[in-house]
């Protein structure tokens, strides 16, 4: 499958599927939550099977299940009204469980400190991570702000791919971990989410963006840009360092879950936090 047909499916069928689960707002966007939860799941099974190929892992049912629970929490945070600090504290004492089940199980622990580092960072990039996705039901007009979350992440991965095909040819391979990636696809990526929110205070979400300044915006889209392009290449060093082309082949055409949510996940606490401090 080309990759423009897979850019067209992700635009005409990808975003408006994911939209159709932000829209409900019953029981705190249970249905959004329900597929954060289920990407969470993938991701966290496709991380260890990764880190398993070449190093010793952690249990896996244990693992998936730690990582699971955190978006589990942040959603009963959120629908009973309690305190998101909650997310915060659960994620560290998830560590002890770690330490004791190994302690009380294993008779080699000459890996030990790579089991338990593997469990810890797979907890925190699967479960962790989608919690900060989750959070943003709280907020006021969490329908537009959830959606243009989604919006700004999709034009910065296809602008910087569209401008890269066009524009990138001389001006690839600046890094290695990922050597098709080209300034031009850069620059791509924050014209193109600049430019969509700008637009975006005028006609898509006015009632969101309506009284933001342009400064406002600008910060936006570049520090969702930036997270977006470092999570994009961050999962291909842990693809790279693991020996592995794709974390899955669950989605046509992209491959695993881990490869279709990367750059959203890595998105996912900077635009919390521009939403809670800034805007």
């Amino acid at each position: 499958m080309s990759k423009i047909i897979q850019r067209l499916l992700i635009f005409f069928v990808g975003i408006p599927v994911v939209i159709c689960f932000i829209i409900p707002r019953f029981l705190n966007h249970l249905p959004l939550q329900f597929l954060i939860t289920i990407f969470s799941f993938m991701s966290a099974w496709e991380l260890h099977d990764m880190l398993a190929a070449k190093n010793r892992t952690f249990f896996k049912p244990l693992i998936i299940f730690l990582s699971v629970l955190l978006p589990v929490i942040s959603y009963l945070c959120g629908l009973f009204k309690i305190n998101l600090a909650v997310v915060g504290t659960a994620s560290p004492i998830e560590c002890p469980v770690i330490f004791a089940v190994e302690a009380f199980t294993t008779k080699d622990f000459s890996e030990s400190n790579i089991k338990i580092a593997n469990g810890i960072f797979t907890i925190a990039y699967s479960g962790l991570l989608p919690t900060f996705i989750s959070r943003l039901t709280v907020f006021d007009h969490s329908i537009q702000i959830i959606c243009l979350f989604v919006i700004l992440v999709f034009i910065s991965d296809s602008a910087a791919w569209l401008i890269g095909m066009l524009f990138g040819k001389n001006n690839r391979g600046i890094i290695a971990v990922s050597p098709n990636k080209s300034v031009a696809g850069f620059i791509g990526a924050y014209l193109g989410t600049i430019l969509f929110a700008i637009l975006s205070k005028y006609v898509f979400f006015k009632d969101l963006l309506g009284q933001c300044s342009f400064v406002k915006l600008i910060i936006l889209a570049v520090v969702v840009t930036t997270a977006s392009i470092i999570g994009d290449l961050a999962e291909s060093v842990f693809k790279r360092s693991c020996g592995f082309k794709d974390s899955g082949n669950v989605i046509l055409g992209r491959g695993g879950a881990l490869d279709s949510i990367d750059s959203m996940f890595a998105a996912a606490p900077f635009y919390y936090i521009i939403v809670e401090f800034i805007f």
